[in-house]
Protein backbone atom coordinates (compact mmCIF):
# COMPACT_ATOMS: atom_id res chain seq x y z
CA UNK A 1 0.00 0.00 0.00
CA UNK A 2 1.56 3.26 -1.10
CA UNK A 3 1.52 6.13 1.39
CA UNK A 4 -0.32 9.26 0.24
CA UNK A 5 1.44 12.62 0.24
CA UNK A 6 0.02 13.54 3.65
CA UNK A 7 1.84 10.48 5.06
CA UNK A 8 5.29 11.56 3.93
CA UNK A 9 8.44 11.50 5.98
CA UNK A 10 7.93 15.19 6.78
CA UNK A 11 4.72 14.27 8.63
CA UNK A 12 6.64 11.68 10.63
CA UNK A 13 9.33 14.23 11.44
CA UNK A 14 6.71 16.75 12.59
CA UNK A 15 5.18 14.12 14.83
CA UNK A 16 8.52 13.09 16.31
CA UNK A 17 9.40 16.73 16.96
CA UNK A 18 6.07 17.24 18.70
CA UNK A 19 6.57 14.25 20.96
CA UNK A 20 9.85 15.81 22.06
CA UNK A 21 8.43 19.23 22.93
CA UNK A 22 11.18 21.41 24.33
CA UNK A 23 13.55 18.45 24.27
CA UNK A 24 11.42 16.52 26.75
CA UNK A 25 10.72 12.85 26.25
CA UNK A 26 7.26 11.39 25.74
CA UNK A 27 7.46 9.87 29.19
CA UNK A 28 7.96 13.32 30.71
CA UNK A 29 5.05 14.70 28.70
CA UNK A 30 2.80 11.99 30.11
CA UNK A 31 4.13 12.52 33.62
CA UNK A 32 3.21 16.19 33.40
CA UNK A 33 -0.24 15.29 32.11
CA UNK A 34 -0.76 13.17 35.20
CA UNK A 35 0.42 15.80 37.71
CA UNK A 36 -2.12 17.09 40.24
CA UNK A 37 -4.00 20.19 39.16
CA UNK A 38 -2.24 22.23 41.86
CA UNK A 39 1.05 21.76 40.02
CA UNK A 40 -0.07 24.15 37.28
CA UNK A 41 0.59 27.49 38.94
CA UNK A 42 -1.71 30.37 38.12
CA UNK A 43 -4.50 28.35 36.53
CA UNK A 44 -8.06 29.15 37.58
CA UNK A 45 -9.69 25.75 37.54
CA UNK A 46 -13.39 25.05 37.85
CA UNK A 47 -14.05 23.03 41.01
CA UNK A 48 -14.59 19.42 39.98
CA UNK A 49 -16.92 16.86 41.44
CA UNK A 50 -14.92 14.71 43.80
CA UNK A 51 -15.29 12.07 46.45
CA UNK A 52 -12.07 11.49 48.45
CA UNK A 53 -12.83 7.83 49.08
CA UNK A 54 -13.64 7.13 45.45
CA UNK A 55 -10.65 9.20 44.31
CA UNK A 56 -8.30 7.01 46.33
CA UNK A 57 -9.97 3.91 44.95
CA UNK A 58 -9.60 5.14 41.38
CA UNK A 59 -5.92 5.92 41.94
CA UNK A 60 -5.42 2.42 43.31
CA UNK A 61 -7.13 0.77 40.36
CA UNK A 62 -6.25 2.92 37.38
CA UNK A 63 -3.80 5.72 36.55
CA UNK A 64 -5.43 9.13 36.15
CA UNK A 65 -4.58 12.26 34.19
CA UNK A 66 -5.85 15.82 34.17
CA UNK A 67 -8.68 16.46 31.74
CA UNK A 68 -7.01 19.61 30.51
CA UNK A 69 -7.91 22.64 32.62
CA UNK A 70 -11.32 21.34 33.68
CA UNK A 71 -9.99 20.47 37.12
CA UNK A 72 -11.19 16.87 36.80
CA UNK A 73 -8.87 13.87 36.84
CA UNK A 74 -9.99 11.00 34.66
CA UNK A 75 -8.98 7.37 34.52
CA UNK A 76 -6.93 6.77 31.38
CA UNK A 77 -9.63 4.41 30.11
CA UNK A 78 -13.15 5.79 29.73
CA UNK A 79 -16.31 3.98 28.68
CA UNK A 80 -17.60 4.90 25.23
CA UNK A 81 -21.31 5.23 24.66
CA UNK A 82 -21.50 2.95 21.63
CA UNK A 83 -21.25 -0.83 21.41
CA UNK A 84 -23.75 -2.47 23.77
CA UNK A 85 -24.72 0.94 25.14
CA UNK A 86 -26.41 2.02 21.91
CA UNK A 87 -28.39 -1.14 21.18
CA UNK A 88 -32.17 -0.98 21.56
CA UNK A 89 -33.87 -2.71 24.49
CA UNK A 90 -30.49 -3.79 25.86
CA UNK A 91 -30.78 -2.52 29.42
CA UNK A 92 -30.11 -5.94 30.99
CA UNK A 93 -26.68 -5.92 29.33
CA UNK A 94 -25.84 -2.22 29.26
CA UNK A 95 -26.62 -1.21 32.85
CA UNK A 96 -24.55 -4.01 34.47
CA UNK A 97 -21.68 -2.95 32.19
CA UNK A 98 -21.89 0.60 33.48
CA UNK A 99 -22.05 -0.64 37.07
CA UNK A 100 -19.01 -2.86 36.55
CA UNK A 101 -17.08 0.03 35.00
CA UNK A 102 -17.82 2.08 38.11
CA UNK A 103 -16.60 -0.74 40.36
CA UNK A 104 -13.33 -0.83 38.44
CA UNK A 105 -12.69 2.90 38.76
CA UNK A 106 -13.92 4.20 35.40
CA UNK A 107 -15.04 7.80 35.93
CA UNK A 108 -15.33 9.18 32.37
CA UNK A 109 -18.49 8.24 30.48
CA UNK A 110 -19.09 9.25 26.88
CA UNK A 111 -22.41 9.38 25.04
CA UNK A 112 -24.32 11.35 22.41
CA UNK A 113 -27.83 12.38 21.47
CA UNK A 114 -27.56 10.22 18.34
CA UNK A 115 -26.28 7.02 19.97
CA UNK A 116 -29.10 4.52 19.86
CA UNK A 117 -31.22 6.29 17.27
CA UNK A 118 -34.33 8.37 18.03
CA UNK A 119 -34.81 6.65 21.40
CA UNK A 120 -31.29 7.70 22.44
CA UNK A 121 -30.67 4.40 24.21
CA UNK A 122 -27.12 5.27 25.23
CA UNK A 123 -28.16 8.30 27.26
CA UNK A 124 -31.05 6.30 28.75
CA UNK A 125 -28.78 3.48 29.95
CA UNK A 126 -26.25 5.88 31.45
CA UNK A 127 -29.04 7.75 33.19
CA UNK A 128 -30.00 4.51 34.96
CA UNK A 129 -26.55 3.02 35.48
CA UNK A 130 -25.01 6.13 37.06
CA UNK A 131 -27.74 6.72 39.66
CA UNK A 132 -26.04 7.40 42.98
CA UNK A 133 -22.66 8.19 41.39
CA UNK A 134 -23.36 11.54 39.73
CA UNK A 135 -20.88 13.49 41.86
CA UNK A 136 -18.09 10.97 41.23
CA UNK A 137 -18.12 10.80 37.45
CA UNK A 138 -17.62 13.00 34.41
CA UNK A 139 -20.45 12.71 31.88
CA UNK A 140 -19.89 13.99 28.36
CA UNK A 141 -22.64 14.05 25.77
CA UNK A 142 -22.88 15.59 22.29
CA UNK A 143 -25.19 17.27 19.85
CA UNK A 144 -25.00 16.93 16.10
CA UNK A 145 -27.43 19.79 15.61
CA UNK A 146 -25.91 22.81 13.91
CA UNK A 147 -28.39 25.53 14.92
CA UNK A 148 -28.93 27.18 18.27
CA UNK A 149 -32.59 26.28 18.71
CA UNK A 150 -32.24 22.63 17.71
CA UNK A 151 -29.17 22.17 19.90
CA UNK A 152 -30.91 23.66 22.96
CA UNK A 153 -33.80 21.26 22.50
CA UNK A 154 -31.20 18.48 22.27
CA UNK A 155 -29.58 19.27 25.62
CA UNK A 156 -32.92 19.49 27.40
CA UNK A 157 -33.68 15.91 26.40
CA UNK A 158 -30.14 14.80 27.25
CA UNK A 159 -30.48 16.12 30.80
CA UNK A 160 -33.77 14.32 31.26
CA UNK A 161 -32.50 10.99 29.92
CA UNK A 162 -29.22 11.21 31.83
CA UNK A 163 -31.15 11.87 35.04
CA UNK A 164 -29.12 14.96 35.92
CA UNK A 165 -29.46 18.73 36.11
CA UNK A 166 -26.18 19.27 34.23
CA UNK A 167 -23.62 17.49 32.10
CA UNK A 168 -19.91 17.93 32.71
CA UNK A 169 -19.14 18.50 29.04
CA UNK A 170 -21.41 19.23 26.10
CA UNK A 171 -19.73 18.72 22.75
CA UNK A 172 -20.34 19.55 19.11
CA UNK A 173 -20.57 16.12 17.51
CA UNK A 174 -18.66 15.00 14.41
CA UNK A 175 -17.29 18.27 13.05
CA UNK A 176 -15.67 17.05 9.85
CA UNK A 177 -15.72 19.66 7.09
CA UNK A 178 -15.73 23.43 6.69
CA UNK A 179 -19.47 23.45 6.08
CA UNK A 180 -19.97 22.13 9.62
CA UNK A 181 -17.80 24.93 10.98
CA UNK A 182 -19.65 27.61 9.03
CA UNK A 183 -23.03 26.38 10.25
CA UNK A 184 -21.92 26.11 13.87
CA UNK A 185 -20.50 29.63 13.99
CA UNK A 186 -23.28 31.30 11.99
CA UNK A 187 -25.58 33.89 13.58
CA UNK A 188 -28.06 31.16 14.53
CA UNK A 189 -25.40 28.49 14.92
CA UNK A 190 -25.04 25.84 17.62
CA UNK A 191 -22.11 27.59 19.29
CA UNK A 192 -24.60 30.06 20.73
CA UNK A 193 -26.53 27.20 22.32
CA UNK A 194 -23.35 25.91 23.94
CA UNK A 195 -22.53 29.33 25.37
CA UNK A 196 -26.08 29.82 26.69
CA UNK A 197 -26.21 26.36 28.22
CA UNK A 198 -22.98 26.99 30.08
CA UNK A 199 -24.18 30.38 31.30
CA UNK A 200 -27.34 28.71 32.59
CA UNK A 201 -25.24 25.99 34.30
CA UNK A 202 -26.86 23.24 32.26
CA UNK A 203 -23.32 22.26 31.23
CA UNK A 204 -19.98 22.83 32.92
CA UNK A 205 -17.56 22.59 30.02
CA UNK A 206 -17.69 22.80 26.23
CA UNK A 207 -16.03 20.56 23.67
CA UNK A 208 -15.75 19.64 20.02
CA UNK A 209 -15.40 16.20 18.43
CA UNK A 210 -14.41 14.78 15.07
CA UNK A 211 -13.04 11.78 13.21
CA UNK A 212 -13.02 12.81 9.53
CA UNK A 213 -10.57 15.67 8.80
CA UNK A 214 -8.24 17.54 11.17
CA UNK A 215 -8.64 20.93 9.48
CA UNK A 216 -12.25 21.39 10.61
CA UNK A 217 -11.36 20.71 14.25
CA UNK A 218 -8.32 22.99 14.06
CA UNK A 219 -10.54 25.77 12.73
CA UNK A 220 -13.01 25.29 15.60
CA UNK A 221 -10.29 25.30 18.24
CA UNK A 222 -8.77 28.46 16.80
CA UNK A 223 -12.16 30.20 16.77
CA UNK A 224 -13.38 29.32 20.26
CA UNK A 225 -11.76 28.35 23.61
CA UNK A 226 -13.21 24.85 23.89
CA UNK A 227 -12.30 22.94 27.05
CA UNK A 228 -12.01 19.51 25.42
CA UNK A 229 -11.50 17.84 22.08
CA UNK A 230 -12.51 14.26 21.28
CA UNK A 231 -10.50 13.04 18.29
CA UNK A 232 -10.16 9.79 16.37
CA UNK A 233 -6.60 8.46 16.50
CA UNK A 234 -4.95 5.07 16.42
CA UNK A 235 -1.68 3.57 15.26
CA UNK A 236 -2.67 3.90 11.58
CA UNK A 237 -3.27 7.65 11.91
CA UNK A 238 -0.45 8.77 9.62
CA UNK A 239 -1.74 6.98 6.54
CA UNK A 240 -4.78 9.15 5.79
CA UNK A 241 -5.44 12.76 6.85
CA UNK A 242 -3.47 12.38 10.10
CA UNK A 243 -4.58 14.08 13.30
CA UNK A 244 -1.35 13.65 15.23
CA UNK A 245 1.01 16.10 13.45
CA UNK A 246 -0.99 19.36 13.82
CA UNK A 247 -4.30 18.87 15.65
CA UNK A 248 -2.88 17.02 18.65
CA UNK A 249 -0.06 19.50 19.39
CA UNK A 250 -2.50 22.41 19.04
CA UNK A 251 -4.78 20.84 21.65
CA UNK A 252 -1.79 20.28 23.94
CA UNK A 253 -0.67 23.88 23.46
CA UNK A 254 -4.11 25.13 24.45
CA UNK A 255 -4.14 22.81 27.48
CA UNK A 256 -7.35 21.14 26.41
CA UNK A 257 -8.69 17.88 27.76
CA UNK A 258 -7.87 15.42 24.97
CA UNK A 259 -9.98 12.31 24.56
CA UNK A 260 -9.01 9.62 22.06
CA UNK A 261 -11.62 7.55 20.23
CA UNK A 262 -11.60 4.90 17.48
CA UNK A 263 -8.72 3.35 19.41
CA UNK A 264 -9.60 -0.15 18.23
CA UNK A 265 -11.41 0.95 15.06
CA UNK A 266 -14.41 -1.19 15.99
CA UNK A 267 -12.10 -4.20 15.96
CA UNK A 268 -10.73 -3.61 12.46
CA UNK A 269 -7.21 -2.86 13.68
CA UNK A 270 -7.03 -6.03 15.79
CA UNK A 271 -5.36 -9.27 14.75
CA UNK A 272 -8.09 -11.16 16.64
CA UNK A 273 -10.85 -9.66 14.45
CA UNK A 274 -12.49 -11.68 11.69
CA UNK A 275 -13.96 -9.66 8.79
CA UNK A 276 -17.69 -10.30 8.27
CA UNK A 277 -18.86 -11.24 4.74
CA UNK A 278 -18.72 -8.34 2.27
CA UNK A 279 -22.51 -8.14 2.01
CA UNK A 280 -22.80 -7.78 5.76
CA UNK A 281 -20.15 -5.08 5.81
CA UNK A 282 -21.82 -3.11 3.01
CA UNK A 283 -24.93 -2.70 5.16
CA UNK A 284 -23.05 -1.68 8.31
CA UNK A 285 -21.86 1.76 9.36
CA UNK A 286 -18.23 0.67 9.21
CA UNK A 287 -18.65 -0.82 5.75
CA UNK A 288 -19.54 2.55 4.28
CA UNK A 289 -15.91 3.50 4.83
CA UNK A 290 -13.85 0.57 3.64
CA UNK A 291 -14.61 -3.11 3.14
CA UNK A 292 -12.16 -5.14 5.19
CA UNK A 293 -10.72 -8.27 3.63
CA UNK A 294 -8.33 -9.39 6.36
CA UNK A 295 -7.87 -9.24 10.13
CA UNK A 296 -5.99 -6.34 11.65
CA UNK A 297 -2.38 -6.50 12.76
CA UNK A 298 -2.24 -5.32 16.38
CA UNK A 299 -3.21 -6.86 19.70
CA UNK A 300 -5.61 -5.05 22.00
CA UNK A 301 -2.73 -4.29 24.33
CA UNK A 302 -0.65 -2.80 21.52
CA UNK A 303 -3.38 -0.49 20.29
CA UNK A 304 -4.28 0.66 23.81
CA UNK A 305 -0.65 1.24 24.75
CA UNK A 306 -0.08 3.17 21.51
CA UNK A 307 -2.89 5.62 22.22
CA UNK A 308 -2.08 5.96 25.89
CA UNK A 309 1.51 6.84 24.93
CA UNK A 310 0.19 9.95 23.19
CA UNK A 311 -0.33 13.11 25.29
CA UNK A 312 -4.05 12.45 25.79
CA UNK A 313 -6.18 12.59 28.92
CA UNK A 314 -8.13 9.38 28.37
CA UNK A 315 -8.96 6.82 25.68
CA UNK A 316 -12.60 5.80 25.32
CA UNK A 317 -13.69 2.44 23.97
CA UNK A 318 -17.21 1.30 23.16
CA UNK A 319 -17.53 -2.18 24.64
CA UNK A 320 -19.89 -5.06 23.94
CA UNK A 321 -19.72 -6.82 27.30
CA UNK A 322 -18.27 -6.74 30.80
CA UNK A 323 -15.26 -8.83 29.79
CA UNK A 324 -14.12 -6.16 27.33
CA UNK A 325 -14.40 -3.48 30.02
CA UNK A 326 -12.32 -5.59 32.37
CA UNK A 327 -9.69 -6.10 29.65
CA UNK A 328 -9.42 -2.36 29.00
CA UNK A 329 -9.12 -1.59 32.71
CA UNK A 330 -6.38 -4.19 33.02
CA UNK A 331 -4.45 -2.62 30.13
CA UNK A 332 -4.81 0.78 31.83
CA UNK A 333 -3.46 -0.62 35.10
CA UNK A 334 -0.47 -2.23 33.37
CA UNK A 335 0.31 0.66 31.03
CA UNK A 336 3.83 1.98 30.66
CA UNK A 337 4.67 4.51 27.90
CA UNK A 338 6.05 3.11 24.66
CA UNK A 339 9.32 4.42 23.27
CA UNK A 340 9.38 6.30 19.98
CA UNK A 341 10.86 3.26 18.24
CA UNK A 342 8.12 1.02 19.63
CA UNK A 343 5.43 3.41 18.41
CA UNK A 344 7.03 3.62 14.97
CA UNK A 345 7.10 -0.16 14.80
CA UNK A 346 3.37 -0.38 15.58
CA UNK A 347 2.60 2.27 12.97
CA UNK A 348 4.48 0.27 10.36
CA UNK A 349 2.54 -2.87 11.28
CA UNK A 350 -0.75 -1.12 10.48
CA UNK A 351 0.21 0.01 6.98
CA UNK A 352 -1.29 -3.05 5.18
CA UNK A 353 -4.62 -2.57 6.96
CA UNK A 354 -4.63 1.22 7.24
CA UNK A 355 -7.79 1.74 5.17
CA UNK A 356 -9.90 -0.52 7.35
CA UNK A 357 -8.32 0.85 10.53
CA UNK A 358 -9.24 4.37 9.36
CA UNK A 359 -12.63 3.51 7.89
CA UNK A 360 -14.13 6.55 9.65
CA UNK A 361 -12.00 8.85 7.47
CA UNK A 362 -12.89 7.02 4.25
CA UNK A 363 -16.62 7.55 4.59
CA UNK A 364 -18.26 10.06 2.24
CA UNK A 365 -19.58 13.25 3.85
Amino acid sequence: MKKPEDSSSSVNRDRRDFLKVGGASLALTLTQAAMPSSAHAGEQLTPAPTNPVNERAIQDMMPTRNLGKTGFRVGIFGLGGQGALEKPDNEDVAVPMIERALELGVNYFDTSAIYGGPHRWSERYLGKGLIGYRDDVFIATKTKERTRDAALKNIEVSLKLLNTDHVDCWQLHDVGIQEDVDQIFAGDGAIHALIEAKEQKMVRHLGVTGRFRPEALIECINRFPFDTVLMAVNAADQYHYPFEPKLLPLAVEKQMGIIAMKVMARGRILSSWTPPPDEVQKHSWEGTGAIATQPGTLTKRETMFYNLSLPISTAIVGCDNIQQIEECVQFAREFTPLSQSQMTELEAKTEPIARQALFFRMMPR
